[in-house]
């Protein structure tokens, strides 16, 4: 696929809950942004850039070489922020795959991100991710571990039925943890941002069951690690051994 077709958005902002200000934590001597960043532009799909709603996301950015465009405060959802980071970046609708990586991922392996894109191979595909194999019973009953429950389709490839923070599917087999990386067909991510929140999205707090309830296909890609996010300290800190390497290089 050509790079000129694949355009890399990453969405981050200052108000996180749990760790606020985390673009900007430092992590190994760059802030975590910045890894997100080198990630996305190792993988060598596309043009990279940020999309923000905070002058200071945007300025260390654009600091460290990148690109990073501003975008409003409201969104309810990295969704709808790269949607309006596409149409600013990309008016004449050149790119035809926008791939939303998320802001927290600083240990995601450039093959992973180019892993999305295979599903895409296939036409009737709308929309594609990634996921993992569960190996422990606390990551199957984690709340926060959402699982992706498929239909195999060929070896490393599934066809998204169902992602829940349940214990699913019962009974003996893989399970497979989800990774929220996603690529969109361009009018895939038109008509998803346009959709209203559907029911099952709202019960399981999981957006892409909306995509899903619409009758969207949505691809999965199996890849073999799961990248650690960082929503709390301790996942900073796990961050920070992971890539503390890099700061002796």
């Amino acid at each position: 696929m050509p790079e000129t077709r694949t355009l890399v958005l990453i969405p981050a902002r200052m108000a996180a809950s749990r760790l606020p200000g985390k673009p900007l934590l430092d992590i190994a001597g760059l802030p975590m942004i910045v890894h997100v960043l080198r990630r996305a532009e190792a993988a060598k799909i596309g043009r990279v850039a940020v999309a923000t709603d905070t002058a200071e996301i945007a300025d260390v950015v654009k600091s460290h070489g990148g690109e990073a465009v501003m975008t409003r405060t409201d969104h309810p959802s990295g969704s709808d922020r790269i949607y309006e980071a596409l149409g600013k970046l990309d008016p004449r609708g050149e790119a035809e795959i926008v791939i939303n990586l998320q802001g927290d991922f600083p240990t995601i392996r450039p093959d992973n991100i180019r892993s999305v894109l295979a599903p895409l191979s296939e036409p009737a595909v709308d929309i594609a991710t990634l996921a993992a194999e569960i190996h422990t019973e606390e990551e199957y009953t984690n709340p926060n571990v959402v699982k992706a429950v498929g239909a195999l389709i060929s070896p490393g490839r599934m066809r998204a039925l169902y992602f829940t923070r349940a214990a699913a599917p019962h009974g003996t087999g893989p399970r497979y943890h989800h990774i929220g990386l996603y690529a969109y067909r361009r009018a895939a991510l038109e008509r998803f941002v346009g959709l209203p929140p559907s029911p099952l999205e709202l019960q399981e707090k999981l957006e892409q069951l909306r995509a899903l309830e619409a009758g969207m296909r949505i691809d999965i890609a199996v890849v073999d690690t799961v990248p650690r996010g960082v929503d709390t300290p301790p996942d900073l800190e796990t961050a920070r051994r992971i890539l503390a390497p890099l700061a002796k290089t």
